[in-house]
Formats: structure tokens, sequence, C-alpha cells
């Protein structure tokens, strides 16, 4: 081979596309509450760090919704979101349920794990790296940052994360029959043996649901709040192409977009 045939193909082997450093937070959607005395629901799973991207590439974006309150039985645990494309695969897992009466009364396993009812069962397991357990009898959803109180107790804590340039704690797990839902946006348990429904959990947050108090009356469990998916990277890279409509602000050196639903992005 000539000299000048071996230097094309050994730069043809080198070739990469040109890449940019991104941050991300990516928390799935909060499981529900559980049903008449029961557990509440765990918090989305959470995921933050740092990637690099190819450009001129697109990376779907996926916001998972937050799963049903119990009606008659368990929560509904809620639905994963991710960020993927060339280089970067990144999913998160979705919130636990919370354990009712009528069901096991297990909290579900997920991202963060949902609280058990009042009675029976265990609290169900998060994930390493994005969530923690539930609390039992009654126990508050786990939380990104603490373990659901067990006891007709509250929610895990949430994480702080200050990816937008200011401090925002979100992914709190739902409280438990009588319990406040954990900081970050985790819906409060009904109290009094009203029957009254859970609180929901707040909106793209990936907070989990309340749960319904014991009694009569037609309560439901607290609905787990959305999911969100946030990038951030240097101004000084160009503006992407999206689609989905996410907010996108320019501040602190960075180029911040935020995904509330479902869409892409294109660097």
């Amino acid at each position: 081979m000539s000299g000048v045939l071996q230097a094309v193909f050994q730069n043809q082997r080198s070739f990469a596309l040109p890449t940019v450093p991104i941050d991300y937070l990516v928390i799935a959607g909060g499981g529900g509450g559980g049903f008449n005395q029961g557990g509440g629901g765990g918090a989305g799973g959470l995921l933050t760090s740092t990637a690099t991207a190819s450009l001129a590439t697109s990376y779907t974006v996926t916001v998972g919704l937050g799963g049903a309150g119990g009606t008659a039985s368990n929560g509904t645990s809620g639905a994963n979101s991710s960020l993927i494309g060339t280089s970067v695969s990144i999913t998160s897992t979705s919130g636990g349920g919370g354990g009712g009466v009528g069901g096991t009364g297990n909290g579900l396993n997920g991202g963060s794990g949902g609280g058990a009812h009042s009675s029976a069962g265990t609290g169900g397991l998060g994930t390493s790296g994005q969530g923690f357990n539930g609390g039992t009898a009654a126990g508050g959803g786990g939380g990104a940052g603490a373990i659901g109180n067990s006891n007709f107790g509250a929610g895990g804590a949430g994480s702080a994360s200050s990816i937008t340039g200011s401090s925002v704690t979100r992914a709190g797990g739902g409280g438990g029959d009588g319990g406040a839902g954990g900081a970050g946006g985790g819906g409060a348990g009904s109290s009094g043996n009203s029957g009254l429904s859970g609180t929901d959990g707040t909106a793209n947050t990936g907070g989990g649901g309340g749960a319904r108090t014991g009694g009569g009356g037609a309560g439901i469990g607290g609905a787990g709040g959305s999911g969100i998916v946030i990038i951030r990277y240097a101004d000084t890279y160009s503006a992407a192409t999206t689609t989905g409509s996410p907010t996108v602000t320019v501040s602190g050196g960075y180029r911040i977009y935020q995904f509330t639903g479902s869409g892409s992005i294109t660097f």
C-alpha cells in the first residue's frame, strides 16, 4: 500500500463525529398511592450526571407519566423516562405504586419503592443510584433522597438539583395514610378515617401519590406526578433542534432544555 493510500485509510479509521459535553437530569413518573389505609407511591427514579453527546445526531427524549392511584387495591407504578441516542443511553425507572387493601399489601418496587399497606406487606425496593425503599405499616413511598417513613408515615424526601441555575428539590415520595408528602413533589395521604383521596404528586417532579385513608367514601389514592428530562450544555455551542416543545433558556453560560413531554433533541 502506498504511503498516500495508507494515510487516507488511517484517517478514515480515526474519523469520529464531533461531540458536546452535556449535563442531564432524568426523572421517571412517580407511583400512585394505595387504597384504604394504604402506602404512599414511590418517587420516580432520578438520574443526574454528565455525558458526551454527538453533534448533528438526534436523541430521543421520553418523559414518563405518573401512575394511577389505587381504587380498590395497590396504586399503579409510573412510567420510565429516558434520553437515548448515539453514545448516550439513560433510562430512569418508574416509581413503585403504594400497597393497598384488596391487593398484596406490598409496596411495588421501582426507582423508589412504594409504601406498604397498614396491616400487611413490606415496602417496595428502590433502585440503587435512583431512589430509596418504601416504608411499612401505611408507610410513605421512598424518595430520591431518603427512605419512606413507616407507621402512617411521611414520604421520603426528594433530591435537590441546580441544573436549571437554581436549586430545586424533586422526586419526593408520597405520604402513607395520614402522612405528609416527601419534600420534592410527593402527595400527602388523607387522614382521619374519612375515606378521602390522597393528593397527587406534583407534575414534572416524579413525586409519588399520597394514600387514601380507610372508612367510607369514594376516595382513591393520589396519582403519581409525571417525570421530566432536563439537558444543558455550554452556550458556546449552537442551539439545538428539538421536537416536543421543551422550555429553552440561556443562563449562566448554558443552554438549558426542559422537556415536560416526550420529543427529541439534535445537538
